[in-house]
């Protein structure tokens, strides 16, 4: 008998990556939609945004007994997921969280059978403009941009509630930037030049297959930022090693995670890109470029991205070679680079329409 796992945001891409990697586990998959691929032994339909998401999330663990439970479900874009509404993206992103969250500790509290808990975090929670490479150590400080803001609290609640569920081991991974031929989210959408937004200019950009510019302010600075990735098959291989890990890690286990290898600046970026570069005086100029692109539906990147898009974040992910030891490359097999140029390697295909209202993680 195969044993149990249970993963929300099962229908995202992460999702459909996971699936592919778990075929000696019975999948509780958790979502709005079932996910187009991949099998699964039971399907939750549930929205995070409720209260009931988390009675019915209860009720799973003690009928189906998963032996671990997997959060990815999360909004990174609010075009594509069709969530609009700050508001409603805090229910689903953080308060969703939260009752992901008290499932697991109160069925753990009852000798439930849960004895893992991952959940999926993002180098946003730390902020912009660091230092250098962070810790996992590092304060978070993740600011202005509702994704970022959310993945902080959402982080920080994890942490606050894993001593809670002690016979239950909590996992906090935190990716860089998801990359690959699989993905199509506003952060690589802007390197590719997508017009991803839903108005008509947008819709005839893309007709007609135009792109739009990589746009930077003034300052070789902004082309020296450095930047990670790390490729969605290897993000998916990192969770189902750790559903596979035994014995598990007791308590809480923080990971930073990225590709193999040295971050890119944003000049090599652009250059595998192939995409124009166009300056603007200021990075208040730049942020008053984002805001005009977003009234106008052209480009999908919120506004307040754009502390992300001039700033440079990376991390240190020694912790997670020294974790993996002999398994690391077995694990992750790409560099920053490759991850980077997987995400055109479909270059040509036209970008998905905009999902409506789903919970799955985008990142």
């Amino acid at each position: 008998m195969k044993p149990a796992v249970l993963v929300t945001g099962v229908a995202g891409n992460l999702g459909a990556r996971l699936l592919g990697q778990l075929h000696d586990f019975d999948v509780i998959g958790a979502d709005l939609a079932r996910p187009v691929t991949g099998e699964l032994a039971h399907f939750l339909r549930i929205d995070l945004a409720e209260e009931s998401s988390c009675v019915a999330l209860m009720g799973a663990i003690r009928e189906f007994r998963p032996q671990a439970v997997v959060h990815i479900a999360f909004i990174i874009d609010p075009v594509r997921s069709g969530v609009l509404d700050v508001d409603r993206m805090w229910r689903i992103n953080v308060a969703g969280t939260a009752r992901v969250v008290e499932a697991v500790t109160e069925t753990c509290r009852d000798r439930g059978p849960v004895r893992k808990f991952i959940h999926l975090s993002s180098v946003s929670a730390y902020g912009s403009d660091l230092p250098g490479p962070v810790s996992e150590d590092f304060p978070l400080g993740g600011h202005t941009l509702p994704y970022a803001i959310h993945k902080r609290e959402a982080d920080r609640l994890v942490q606050a509630r894993a001593a809670a569920a002690a016979s239950c081991a909590t996992y906090i991974l935190r990716p860089h930037i998801f990359a690959g031929a699989s993905l199509d989210n506003y952060l690589l959408g802007a390197f590719r030049g997508t017009p991803n937004g839903t108005g008509k200019i947008a819709r005839r950009l893309r007709a007609r297959k135009g792109r739009l510019p990589i746009v930077l302010p003034l300052g070789r600075r902004y082309l020296e930022n450095r930047v990670q990735f790390v490729h969605v098959d290897d993000m998916a291989r990192l969770i189902a090693y750790l559903l596979r890990r035994e014995p598990g890690d007791p308590g809480l286990t923080v990971l930073n995670v990225a590709g193999r290898g040295e971050p890119l600046s944003f000049r090599d970026c652009i250059a595998i890109a192939g995409n124009r570069l166009l300056r603007v005086p200021t990075r208040a100029a730049f942020s008053a470029v984002l805001h005009l692109l977003w009234k106008l539906r052209i480009s999908a990147i919120p506004p307040q991205a754009a502390p992300y898009m001039t700033g440079t974040y990376i991390m240190d992910t020694n912790r997670l070679r020294a974790y993996l030891g002999r398994d690391y490359e077995r694990v992750i097999h790409y560099s920053n680079e490759r991850a980077f140029r997987d995400i055109f390697r479909h270059e040509a295909a036209q970008p998905a329409r905009p999902a409506r209202n789903r919970h799955s993680a985008a990142s």
